[in-house]
């Protein structure tokens, strides 16, 4: 049953999926399946996911992102995702949100990535109006020069996803699976992991921060609640996702690759 939340004559319809600790790898799976089997709009927010969990780009590469040995030490899960950017480890600090959507939902917005991109940070200074010192700074959302925010997208023949994993929290000894990237934002100025990030949880609640954006969402479309079960039952197109973990065997390649 679809129910109606907000109803805004004139906006376009956008059907809203709201989780808490959901697995990375199913939300993925399901952005995927919307992105290539839907027609329609979807906002969806997963408040943290379960175990620590590695998710690098489409194109990322073990060897020069990760710290490879300690990762398949401590058996931490990594994941290959659909969408491009860059590489994030996630856990029940992390929220999620993602925008999927037709070209045509959201008027005069060229479906390339930095109008969607500034079309996002727009969204977000309303939920962030008033508090800190928000903006896009790059592809980041930040406070000041402290990312608090990573994005990644895919764009398609006629629809497009950004979504962001929002750090309101993070674990100090995950960030050492991770190495500084090659390829990283002027504004980073090589600083470390924990000279670069900040936390959500200093400026504001989850809560707070998930319901200011469900209100600064409806602001641009008319949203209605749907449920897990109707994308589950609802779609009769065979779909096989390409995001998937990768396996030891592949971590242990790039191991030996990087020595």
């Amino acid at each position: 049953m679809l129910i109606p939340q907000t109803r805004n004559v004139g906006l376009p319809m956008m059907n809203l999926l709201r989780f808490k600790g959901l697995p990375i790898l199913q939300q993925l799976h399901i952005e995927e399946q919307l992105l290539r089997t839907s027609s329609e709009n979807w906002c969806i927010i997963n408040d943290g996911t379960s175990d620590p969990t590695i998710v690098m780009g489409v194109s990322g590469k073990p060897a020069e992102l990760l710290e490879v040995e300690s990762v398949l030490r401590d058996q931490v899960p990594v994941i290959r995702r659909f969408t491009g950017g860059g590489t994030v480890i996630v856990d029940c600090g992390t929220i999620f949100v993602t925008f999927i959507c037709s070209k045509e939902a959201v008027p005069d917005l060229q479906p390339y990535p930095r109008p969607i991109m500034s079309w996002s940070s727009l969204l977000y200074g309303k939920v962030f109006q008033g508090i800190g010192d928000f903006h896009l700074r790059e592809n980041d959302y930040v406070f000041g020069n402290h990312k608090f925010g990573g994005n990644a997208q895919s764009i398609t023949k006629s629809r497009w996803i950004h979504h962001t994993s929002f750090l309101w929290d993070f674990e100090v000894r995950n960030m050492t699976y991770l190495k500084l990237p090659k390829r990283a934002p002027e504004y980073r100025s090589a600083r470390g992991h924990l000279d670069f990030i900040c936390c959500m949880k200093d400026y504001m609640t989850r809560s707070t921060f998930i319901n200011k954006t469900v209100e600064a969402t409806g602001t641009q479309f008319s949203l209605r609640s749907y449920p897990l079960e109707a994308i589950e039952t609802g779609s009769d197109t065979e779909f096989y996702p390409s995001t998937r973990f990768l396996t030891d065997e592949e971590l242990e390649a790039a191991a030996v690759a990087g020595r």
